[in-house]
């Protein structure tokens, strides 16, 4: 078992590169399989999600090389089954992109209800939804969807309500569908159009990405390409979140500006300056922080993969600020672990916090909940007085590249600790 410890109290200095988008990566992965020629990922984070992501190919028959750190070569035309592991599927989200990928190339699939961090019900009724407007059928089997299509045809599809995941097997589904299908309500998230981005440079026809609606022309075949994944927005709002609650100067390198501007809106809020480049944001603070409200949304709204970060960062600001979660109902789970380590946080109905920041936060053992709770966590570690103890990392390394050693890079004091069953690591102070 391995743990974070973390002494608070530096301020983060220097410079961070972020890496790929995880979001954005796992669907591209996916997505290799709809490809009838190899072809070629970059800027890949090294991350668990993608490592299960990988599995799922060669587990199926795909060949998967590291050809160097980064960059994956994928060839998908050795594929000899449409059935994703169990083990695999239900240790994330993401393998229920294999759903779409699968049912778009071979007309069938079959992926086990997907797993991941639990946030609340997150049904996939949507994505049903739209497989059934293509012309397939679903039922479960064994605990596992079972999706299949005597042939796909394009079609009329609108979403009840925004979905990332419903839109993205949306897509995937209609990449090689015959005609032209129009997708309405569409989720406009960053890695949404990388993904289309990606299958247009191997030959597909999808228009609108970014915006509400999206018309994909079916096509017969797609070709190989060689494609960089976009940087990863919840990571570098992660360390623009850090730097704040530390009240360090860092500036976040490689980045997209554009896809962090809801992000840097409520930093500013808060006092924090933030000043952007071309392809980085400089974060720094010199007065003190100040409350604000939060309200989590669809893109281009706050996302909710920041808003633990940016909740541990409110109990430090001055005055009581509102956070409201929108997306999912189980979110604020994680705030059980930061009230040990001193902070004034109340939930009301599930759906929203009130936070009433403190002078300061105590370090003390706490355990992540779920990916972006232990990116939380980590950050009211490197802010708070004394030894904080992080206890189920391998929920922060679902979605974070190294991120101890960037944080050390950094000038922060946090050790990666390998911890034998029921035994305590006592670090001197």
């Amino acid at each position: 078992m391995e743990k974070f410890f973390i002494r608070g109290g530096h301020p983060l200095k220097g410079t961070v590169y972020v890496s790929g988008a995880k979001n954005a990566a796992v669907a591209l992965v996916a997505a290799t399989i709809l490809c009838d020629e190899p072809c070629t990922l970059e800027n890949v984070p090294a991350i668990s999600d993608i490592t299960k992501c990988l599995d799922i190919l060669k587990s199926m028959g795909a060949v998967v090389k590291m050809e160097r750190e980064g960059v994956i070569y994928i060839d998908t035309s050795t594929i000899t089954t449409t059935k994703v592991p169990y083990k695999l599927a239900e240790t994330m989200r993401a393998s229920s992109y294999f759903l779409g990928t699968l049912l778009g190339r071979f007309h069938e699939a079959f992926v086990p209800m997907p797993g991941g961090c639990y946030l609340g019900d997150r049904p996939i009724d949507q994505h049903l939804k739209a497989f059934k407007a293509l012309g397939a059928t679903d039922e479960v089997v064994r605990g596992a969807n079972y999706v299949k299509a005597d042939k796909l045809v394009g079609n009329q599809i609108y979403f009840d309500f925004v979905t990332v995941g419903a839109t993205m097997n949306a897509i995937f589904a209609a990449v090689k569908a015959k005609g032209q299908t129009i997708i309405e309500n569409a989720a406009k998230e960053p890695h949404i159009v990388d993904v289309a981005n990606f299958l247009n440079s191997m030959g597909a026809d999808i228009r609108g990405a970014g915006t509400d609606v999206i018309k994909i022309r079916g096509v017969e075949y797609l070709h190989g390409t060689t494609y960089a994944t976009i940087p990863d927005q919840i990571e570098a709002g992660t360390y623009m979140v850090a730097a704040a609650a530390t009240k360090g100067d860092v500036v976040v390198a490689n980045v997209i500006p554009k896809h962090l501007e809801s992000i840097t809106a409520k930093l500013r809020k808060c006092g924090v300056n933030v000043e952007e480049n071309d392809e980085s944001v400089h974060v720094w603070v010199d007065s003190p922080l100040m409350n604000t409200t939060v309200k989590t949304q669809p893109h281009p709204g706050f996302p909710t993969d920041m808003q633990p970060q940016f909740s541990t960062l409110l109990t430090m600001a001055q005055g009581t600020s509102k956070v409201t979660e929108e997306i999912f109902n189980n979110r604020f789970r994680y705030v059980a672990e930061l009230r040990k380590m001193g902070a004034d946080v109340s939930v009301e109905g599930g759906k929203v916090a009130i936070i009433q920041g403190v002078p300061t936060l105590k370090g003390a053992p706490v355990q992540a909940t779920d990916l972006r709770a232990g990116a939380a966590l980590v950050i009211a570690g490197l802010a708070a007085d004394g030894l904080t103890e992080i206890d189920n990392i391998h929920y922060i390394e679902r979605g974070y590249e190294c991120i101890d050693v960037k944080l050390r890079e950094l000038g922060a004091d946090i050790q990666r600790v390998i911890v034998p069953d029921n035994e305590n690591v006592v670090l001197s102070s």
